[in-house]
């Protein structure tokens, strides 16, 4: 009655204080601009006010490495308990994780290669690229191309290697006239499969690294008369809420980013939750698996 009478309300500070624990978690992010990251970001921000904390989040516009020690350096200043680092590992920053794994409390990775010692929580691209290659050809798909992401990211090069494994296990000899490259945008697809209509004629199938680059393929089937499914199948890669709408529906693999970010909280809470009770803390890597969702852009059996 009497709390209700002076609307008292707890104070955090005072708790951090007699806990030594701010209850705040710093998450570093990049490329807002893409639905992946965005949607993890919700997973991220879900969790963490289920299990009471609060998130202060900075955020990468480039791989720039001079500007690792000032984000570092800002969540450090302001007590966070811990960080997650949702930054893709690509070629220019392989070497930042290294610096970044002794800080003085855990941090979780996300998109980057699983490492010993290191708390990693990605999804499996590289299982979804089989999938996705694998069910065009079980299609009856023999001449099947691919369009990639930015293959210095690790991600894109993983799509890619499924994509190459599943046809080279499967008998079906690559050559680099069956792929081209893009940059995970709507605009690069449509430049991508331009490419490969006008080196790859006979290309009856097409595996694409990402949903937002496979919305280009179908608008430009659709201009050039070709009829999807029948003479071109198209696989995307994602699952983003959209691709359903799509023209024809799209086929893709479904990645579940709200759980990669979930993932990721858990086991960061965890982690501090460890070292508050002194116990030892193991690093945990999790590959989360992505499922096939068959639609009307490549069901031709």
């Amino acid at each position: 009655a009497v709390v209700d009478q002076l609307d008292y309300r707890p104070s955090t500070l005072a708790r951090s204080l007699s806990q030594q624990r701010s209850y705040t978690l710093g998450v570093v992010t990049f490329g807002l601009k893409y639905i992946g990251p965005s949607r993890t970001l919700n997973g991220i921000a879900d969790k963490a006010d289920d299990l009471g904390y609060m998130l202060l989040m900075k955020k990468m516009d480039n791989f720039d490495a001079d500007r690792i020690d000032e984000v570092i350096d800002s969540l450090l200043a302001r007590q966070v308990d811990g960080i997650i680092w949702d930054v893709p590992e690509n070629d220019e920053n392989q070497e930042w994780a290294q610096g970044i794994k002794s800080l003085p409390i855990p941090i979780v990775f996300m998109s980057m290669e699983p490492k010993p010692g290191y708390s990693v929580v990605s999804m499996d691209s590289y299982l979804g690229a089989q999938m996705a290659t694998q069910h065009l050809l079980e299609q009856g798909c023999g001449q099947i191309g691919h369009i990639a992401g930015p293959l210095d990211w690790w991600e894109a090069r993983l799509r890619q290697q499924g994509w190459r494994d599943t046809l080279a296990k499967a008998g079906v000899q690559v050559s680099d006239n069956q792929w081209e490259q893009g940059n995970w945008s709507s605009a690069s697809g449509a430049v991508a499969i331009e490419k490969l209509f006008a080196r790859y004629p006979e290309m009856d199938g097409v595996f694409v690294a990402n949903d937002q680059m496979a919305l280009s393929v179908l608008s430009e089937a659709s201009r050039r008369g070709i009829k999807v499914p029948d003479q071109l199948a198209v696989v995307g890669f994602d699952g983003i809420a959209e691709s359903e709408n799509f023209y024809p529906p799209l086929t893709t693999i479904s990645q579940d980013p709200q759980l990669l970010g979930e993932q990721a909280i858990q086991n960061v809470v965890e982690m501090i939750q460890a070292r508050q009770g002194n116990q030892f803390v193991i690093a945990q890597s999790r590959l989360i698996q992505p499922t096939l969702v068959v639609r009307e852009s490549s069901k031709r059996v």
